[in-house]
């Protein structure tokens, strides 16, 4: 062995040596970080556990005579999705304050609450952070009666505010004073549906659109296919538009004592008004009588200060906020009782899982449905569905186990939030009874498919394809930047049109009405809840209390429990979920599970649909869509 080898051999050595402890540090620095994490995840899945598993009422100082102020930060929705605990903690800690979702049944069930509770003295209403959806009306008209209820009690409601938006003061109208910034406004502008439409800027790109539905009213790929919106979809629009106001206008007046016609003046007369009060936006309002006080933030901080007594700071009045009352109150309490189940389903339905409050997943849903049939002391089950539809496949795996309840003898009870459109309708029909709000946007009835293709807009360019196959179906392979065959468009067309037929018979057989009829008021058509019941589309008119009521009848029970069934994960499994799922994105590992799930027809039509995702929940298997888009 010459000299040189034995050098390199020994540098080598000790080049190894180095490379072997520094793995080695770097791997105890490793454990290091990951015992400590688990250390802090630990101690906050302990905090967490604890404050959940507890059935009492967490301590929460609340000082007597406190006003609870009704402040909630975020988006009004039926259902809110777990957030990630060590994302909150962050966002704490460098003061971000990004808007959450704010459930509903939270807001109302923290104000049923504080009406009884002695140390309340008032309610405050502070709604300058509160988002709400255009759908959505049904929940403001929810939070609004319990208002009402609460000033029966004899406490005072105060609304504060820099302005108010039309959302917002609906409920701001509910108070005994309505406060507002002087240089604040209140611009009710009444409902509307507007849409962009890119027919002729399609065809400018010589972009092909292939549509496929059934129904006079299913107008959800309009935008697509025509420069205005048509004659029949006006109709439709206008008959639940007009609705929504009239229940957005009768609400204000009574609540403000307003004269009739007062609001419907504002609206349409508010450059008239401006005018008359040297165009003073927060004028208008006063001498409308949409509110009582102009005041700046101060002097609204001292009314408050005066009608409830000061903070132990002594620089505000003594409250309570929104946050911290509900996570002092517990409504449930296993006393032994048999129960009736609620499963909600919210948002896009969708197949395969979803996580609450993101989407409804098909087989989530169906889980917590199959969870509900198989336990004994479940009697009777409550389906609340918000949604404006989705894939017609899942909504028949939802409506598949809702049959084997009622088949194991349970009742089953739809209860509608704001939306419960086409598949929402889908898996509301085979219920016992169907409950909807006034305002309940429902209906809907029909299917549709839609993507586009390039071959006109590659050519310009000079990009062609060609290639050959073995069977006619084939040439499916080149469409996208290719056409899309008429054999293929006319297979579709025909599992579109059955697709129809289904949603008739599955509507027909859970509502024991002819399919001929079905027809008549389906057509993809949106209705409103008032008009739903004429239509014997929806049974009853009223809130999910008055529907698990009637579960409870249906099931002859006088003495329940009600609980929510739904897939809670615990903080840990957040967590891990959100690396995991890091994880498998940067691996692309979540790719190819999506394309193993994915149905044949699905398959083929992701060729086409890949270039231009039309949206991200159609996953149907069979690429059919009971979907209301126009209602969302």
């Amino acid at each position: 062995m010459s000299d040189s080898e034995s050098n390199f051999t020994v540098w080598g050595f000790i080049k190894g040596f180095g490379k072997l402890i520094i793995g080695l540090l770097l791997l105890v620095q490793g454990l290091i970080g990951l015992v400590v994490m688990l250390l802090f995840v630990g101690i906050l899945v302990s905090v967490t556990n604890g404050i959940a598993g507890n059935k009492e009422k967490v301590s929460v100082t609340i000082p007597d005579g406190a006003a609870l102020v009704l402040n909630p930060n975020g988006v009004l929705v039926e259902q809110a999705e777990d957030v990630d605990p060590v994302e909150v903690f962050i966002e704490e800690a460098y003061g971000v304050n990004q808007p959450k979702q704010i459930e509903v049944h939270d807001v109302v069930r923290t104000i049923r609450k504080a009406k009884d509770d002695k140390r309340i003295k008032g309610l405050v209403l502070d709604l300058g952070s509160l988002q709400v959806a255009p759908s959505s009306a049904s929940k403001l008209h929810y939070i609004s009666d319990e208002l009402k209820s609460f000033k029966k009690s004899g406490k005072k409601i105060v609304a504060i505010g820099d302005y108010y938006s039309q959302d917002q003061y609906l409920l701001a109208a509910n108070a005994d004073q309505v406060f507002m910034n002087d240089y604040g406004n209140v611009v009710i502008y009444g409902y509307g549906r507007y849409g962009t439409y890119v027919k002729s800027f399609l065809e400018k790109l010589k972009i092909t659109s292939h549509v496929f539905r059934v129904g006079t009213f299913k107008s959800a790929v309009e935008p697509y296919i025509r420069d205005d919106m048509s004659p029949e979809a006006k109709e439709a629009n206008i008959a639940y538009l007009e609705v929504l106001w009239r229940e957005y206008v009768r609400a204000v007046e009574d609540a403000r004592g307003l004269s009739t016609g007062t609001l419907e003046e504002y609206a349409n007369n508010l450059g008239g008004i401006m005018e008359s009060v040297g165009g003073d936006f927060a004028k208008a309002a006063l001498e409308t009588g949409l509110v009582d006080s102009l005041a700046s933030r101060a002097e609204q901080n001292e009314f408050l200060t005066n009608e409830f007594g000061k903070a132990k700071d002594g620089k505000s009045f003594k409250n309570v906020g929104f946050r911290r009352y509900l996570s002092a109150i517990n409504d449930y309490v296993d006393d032994g009782d048999p129960n009736i189940a609620v499963i909600t389903a919210a948002g896009t339905i969708i197949d395969g899982e979803a996580p609450a409050g993101q989407a409804a997943g098909g087989d989530t849903i169906a889980a917590l449905l199959r969870k509900a049939r198989e336990d004994d002391n479940v009697k009777a089950v409550v389906v609340r569905v918000d949604s404006p539809g989705g894939s017609a496949f899942a909504s028949d795996i939802i409506r598949d186990e809702i049959l084997a309840i009622k088949a194991a003898g349970k009742p089953v009870v739809a209860s509608m939030g704001s939306l419960a459109a086409s598949g929402g309708y889908w898996i509301s029909a085979p219920a016992d009874e169907i409950w909807a709000s006034p305002t309940t946007i429902t209906g809907s009835i029909g299917i549709f498919g839609y993507f586009n293709t390039f071959e006109n807009t590659a050519s310009e360019i000079g990009v062609f394809v060609d290639g050959v196959g073995t069977t006619n179906l084939s040439p499916i392979l080149a469409t996208g930047i290719g056409p899309l065959p008429a054999n293929i468009a006319d297979i579709i067309q025909q599992s579109t049109e059955y697709g129809y037929d289904r949603f008739l018979t599955v509507v027909g057989e859970g509502r024991n009405l002819d399919k001929e009829y079905i027809d008549s008021i389906g057509q993809g058509r949106v209705w409103i809840g008032e008009r739903a019941k004429d239509l014997k589309l929806v049974d009853k008119l009223g809130g999910l209390e008055d529907a698990i009521a009637s579960a409870a009848v249906l099931a002859n029970l006088e003495k329940y429990d009600v609980v929510e069934m739904e897939e809670k994960k615990t903080p840990f499994e957040l967590i891990l979920g959100n690396m995991s799922t890091s994880i498998l994105e940067a691996t692309g590992i979540q790719e190819a599970m999506a394309e193993r799930r994915r149905g044949a027809i699905e398959k083929l039509v992701a060729k086409a649909d890949s270039q231009l995702l039309f949206f991200e929940e159609f996953n149907d298997p069979n690429a059919a869509y009971a979907r209301c888009l126009a209602c969302e």
